[in-house]
Order: structure tokens, then sequence, then C-alpha cells
């Protein structure tokens, strides 16, 4: 680890130069912005501005990409916490305790514990890139499609979990969400299927335009209902007092969330927007009190918020290592490495080692910008409470419609957005659990994709999943999971059948 320990600390010496501080900063509250606006998200963040960065050095660019997308996992919250938002699919774990901490006064705890999770997971995973980065990245190459199907169904088998007490109606959410992801190109063969002749479903429908629908619009729509007239009234600094309880009851949260963040997030296709709802079951499992989940408890904000930090940290690895983008944001800075003559792989350590562990050395100085940006600030954004919900209304609207149709530039996708937040509306209205839809939307293609792959390879047969002792351990969790949860189901019906007939 000498020669290594020797290049890190000439990469600090390089991120700690005035220009690449000052492009590390910038990146850094760029994407914060981007985070924070509903729809908008790292990849497009990174995809507009990606072109704006030819006239900087390769070193500098790529601090600047860097910082945007893990600046934006850290910004993802404040939407998510404060107005019930999430700005992507990785922030709706978080809106699900975050939200109802807000309503009881306690966003400047959530969004404090959000900005110190996130630094912390940002923090460890860093370490974790820095000195394991080789070994790591050999046990992700040794998935194939077998293992990534049974990785991606055992996600799938959360929606047990995330339906708490609704099981049917959880299911039936979850099949709407893979209804939905089934619009568009086979994404094997490429034939068109759903589209009904239309060339505009061709695409298919974009996951983001669901997600904003199902809580901008209907939450908008619901607070009309009930003539909300703002959030909530807390005082901005009542944060403070509690910080430090805060911290020690959720300091083994970060440290776990940090593991399955940092250690999912190296597998291709395994983004935020899979290790976030991971991460959030695997906390509810461990608590001694899991009834708070989904009322308000500090942990469901402090788990996703540090897993999602820690795969986008993670991501690093096997994008340095073997030149392998483990999600649409890395595919874009894979474009910008090779935009500039460098091809990532392993001989990118050997060829140009300063640049390497420059971007990593500015990790770690970007992970505590983000914490110095969004901690003290915590007020200002906790304000947004108090804001009239007349003028808050129509302004989360628009933003969620500017932020849909920026990611594809598609009047269609605003129109999906609309139709899915008059469909979230009347879920909400009848007791369906919107969390599960979402998680299906998010899984659906790379679940199916998997899925073909592995049967192509094993002529049919699912024995394959059983065979292949990776897939067999997931596919037994995950069946695990779905009996633990049916039986805990089962069991809670129990008492209000014997109340019922008391015969």
């Amino acid at each position: 680890m000498g020669f290594s320990f020797d290049y890190l600390i000439q990469g600090f010496a390089t991120a700690l130069s005035v220009q690449n501080l000052f492009w590390a900063l910038v990146g850094c509250f760029i994407g914060t912005l981007v985070g924070v606006l509903p729809g908008i998200g790292p990849v497009s963040g990174i995809a507009i501005l990606l072109p704006l960065t030819t006239v900087l050095p390769p070193t500098s660019a790529i601090i600047m990409m860097a910082a945007i997308y893990y600046g934006a996992m850290y910004g993802g919250s404040t939407t998510s916490i404060l107005v019930n938002i999430p700005g992507e699919a990785s922030s709706v774990p978080t809106a699900i305790d975050g939200y109802e901490m807000a309503k009881q006064g306690r966003a400047g705890p959530a969004l404090a514990i959000s900005a110190i999770s996130s630094f912390v997971a940002g923090t460890l995973s860093v370490i974790a890139l820095t000195f394991f980065a080789p070994m790591l990245a050999e046990f992700a190459v040794v998935f194939g499609p077998p293992e990534y199907f049974a990785l991606m169904f055992m996600g799938l088998s959360l929606v047990i979990s995330l339906s708490g007490r609704a099981l049917l109606k959880g299911l039936i959410s979850m099949a709407l969400g893979l209804g939905a992801a089934l619009i568009g190109q086979d994404p094997l063969t490429g034939a068109a299927r759903l589209t009904f002749g239309t060339v505009t479903l061709n695409a298919g429908v974009d996951f983001i335009s669901v997600i904003v629908g199902l809580f901008a619009i209907s939450e908008v729509m619901i607070n009309v209902e009930q003539r909300i007239v703002a959030i909530s009234e807390m005082k901005i600094t009542s944060w403070l007092p509690t910080c430090w309880a805060d911290i020690k009851q959720c300091r083994w949260t970060m440290i776990r969330c940090t593991a399955v963040g940092f250690f999912l997030g190296l597998l291709p296709g395994c983004a935020p927007s899979v290790t976030t709802f991971v991460a959030y079951d695997l906390e509810k499992r461990f608590s001694k009190h899991p009834e708070r989940f989904g009322k308000g408890a500090i942990e469901g904000v402090c788990a996703p918020e540090g897993a999602n930090n820690a795969t986008s940290t993670a991501g690093f690895v096997p994008l340095f290592s073997f030149g392998l983008p483990t999600a649409p944001s890395m595919a874009i800075l894979l474009g910008g490495l090779m935009m500039y003559g460098l091809q990532p792989g392993p001989m990118l350590f050997a060829q140009n080692p300063q640049f390497v562990w420059a971007v990593i050395a500015s990790m770690y100085i970007g992970n505590v910008m983000l914490l110095v940006l969004n901690l003290p600030l915590v007020g200002m954004w906790a304000k947004i409470c108090n804001i009239p919900f007349y003028i808050l209304g129509p302004m989360i609207v628009l933003c969620a419609m500017i932020g849909t149709y920026s990611i594809r530039f598609q009047p269609f996708d605003v129109w999906v957005m609309l139709l899915f937040g008059v469909l979230g509306y009347f879920m909400r209205k009848l007791g369906f659990p919107v969390a599960p839809m979402v998680l299906a939307s998010v899984l659906a293609q790379m679940l199916e994709t998997a899925l073909g792959q592995s049967l192509l390879i094993s002529q049919g047969s699912p024995l394959i999943f059983f065979t292949r002792p990776i897939s067999a351990v997931f596919m037994a969790l995950a069946l695990l999971s779905i009996g633990r949860g049916i039986w805990a189901q089962i069991r809670a019906k129990a008492p209000e059948i014997a109340l019922e007939d008391p015969d």
C-alpha cells in the first residue's frame, strides 16, 4: 500500500490546488442544486454540463463532474423531506419518513441527519475505494445475468415489507409499476409492445415522470383538497438541541447503510434507486420498533441517504478499474473520460496515476464541502415549510413540469406525469402504498433483461438461478423475505379475525 499511499498524497496536492478546489466547490454547489430541483437528477445535470467542461483541463473537469454526481445525492433529500417530492427514485425511501418528520415539525433534524449520514457514508466509502478497490472490483466481475436477476428479484421481494399491512394493495401497486415499465421496446429484441401503434410510446414511460407525478402532483392535489395553509409551523433552529441525540440513535444505521450501499454499488445496474430501498428495508428489520417506520422514524431517513452516497462512490471502483459504468451517471462520466483520451481500466492507474488519485482525493474534500454547504443551511431549507401553500403549490407544479420535460424534452412525459399524479392521488385516498409501484418501475427493465439473458444461457431452464452459488443465495434470501413477510401478515390478521368472530 506504500506506493498507492504516495500517489494519494500527490493526489491531495493536486486536488488542493486553487483551481481544482474552485471547480470541486462549483460541482458540489451545482450538484446540490440539481438534487434539490425535482425531476432533474444527476444524469441530466451531468449530461447538460459535460459539453461545457471541454474548456477545462481533464482533471478539473472530471473533479467537477464527479462532485455534481455525489452532490446531487446530497441534495436529493431536501424536497423529499420538505414537500414530499423525490427528485428521483433513490429519494423515495427518504420521503416515506422524512416528510412525516416535517409534518411533525422535525424537518430540521431530518435534514441534518440526512447531511450527516451522507457525509459519514461518503467518507467511509471513499476510504474503501482508496484501499480495497482491486479486491472489491474482482468480486463485482463474477456477476453474470443469473446473479443480476436474483439480485433484482430479491429487490422486488421488498414489496412485501414496503406494503405494510396492505399486502394485496401493495401487490396491485407493484403490478401497475411493472405494467408501466413494459410499455415501449423489448430490451432484448427491440420489438414494440403495448404501444398501440403510437410512435411516441416506442420510447417507453420514463420512471422519473412516474415518480414526480406520484409524489409531486398527488401531494399538491391532497393539500389543495385539505386546504393546507403551510406545510409546517416549525421553528427553523429546532434541529440544534436534538441533533446529537439523533446522531447517537443513528450511529449504527450509518455503518449498516454504508456497507449495503457500497457493496451493492459495485454491481453494474445496481443504482442508488435500488440500494436505498434495500437499506431502508434492512434498517426496518434491524429496528426494535419497526412500527415507527413510515410514521417519522429518523433511521428511515438516515439509512437511504447514507446508502445512496455510498453507492455513488462505489460506482467509481468498476469505472476506474474495468471501464464498467454501474449507472447512467457513470456512463456519462465514462464518456467524459474518453472525450479527454483517458481509457478507464487497469492501465489507467499505471499510465495516469496522478489523474486517478487526484479525483479520489477530491472526493474526500468534496464530502467536507458538501457537509459545510448543507448542514449550516438546514435552517434556510427548512424555511420552505413556512412558505404559504398558495405560493408553494404552483411552484411545485411548475418545477415538476420543467424537471420532467428536461429529461427527454418530450411533452408526452409531462402528460405521463400528470396522469400518474391523478393515479397517485386516488391511490393515496384508497390506501394503496405508492413505494411498491416506484420500486417495480425502477427494477422492471433490469429484471427483464437479466431474465431473458439467463434463459438464453440455460436454453430455457429456470434451474440456472439455483445451480449457481451466488444467485442461489440471493434467490433463497428473496424467498425467505417473501415467506417472512407473508407470515407476518398472517400473524397480524389473526387477532383481527379472532375479534370479529369470537366463536
